[in-house]
């Protein structure tokens, strides 16, 4: 009766531990969450950009050092690194620009999080009345304080032309 018991006993311990360490486990739902909530950011990071509204720009990314922004298209490349540099860089795009009225499409290819760190690669098409630009884009993003903040643009524009 007392190895029984005893045995019952770890059963039940050995199910109660087992049972805790579930809530541990990364939860599909949660993941889930965090990736419309890194294609939220994203989208408006750019419509922000699109229509010259710094604050709301500002406010998608973290503000450090290790913050980076690149661009390159078959006639140049450029790149800036750390948030001040960043904010200094398109502070007179902020002033002058008129907001665009384009139409942005985001094909998603990947998004993957770790813990407070996420990487997304996707397809940005901007259609305006003038032309069509598609770039394949990339966005490292990191999670402050429970919401998610861009920390790193990596875009490669092809030439509309070609398609």
């Amino acid at each position: 009766m007392a190895t029984r018991l005893n045995i019952s006993l770890k059963t039940i311990i050995t199910n109660i531990l087992l049972g805790g360490l579930v809530w541990l486990l990364p939860s599909p739902l949660l993941a889930q969450d965090d990736k419309e909530a890194i294609k939220t950011v994203i989208a408006k990071e750019t419509s922000a950009f699109m229509n010259v509204d710094y604050k709301s720009w500002a406010d998608t990314w973290v503000k450090a050092p290790h913050a980076y922004w690149s661009y390159s298209d078959s006639t140049t490349s450029s790149f800036v690194e750390g948030w001040d540099a960043l904010n200094k860089t398109y502070a007179q795009y902020f002033k002058e620009s008129r907001p665009s009225h384009a139409e942005i499409t985001n094909e998603w290819i990947e998004i993957r999080v770790y813990e407070n760190g996420a990487f997304a690669h996707f397809i940005q098409r901007v259609k305006d009345d003038i032309d069509t630009d598609e770039t394949s884009q990339v966005r490292v993003l990191e999670k402050i304080d429970g919401k998610w903040k861009v920390v790193c643009v990596w875009a490669i524009s092809q030439n509309s032309k070609n398609h």
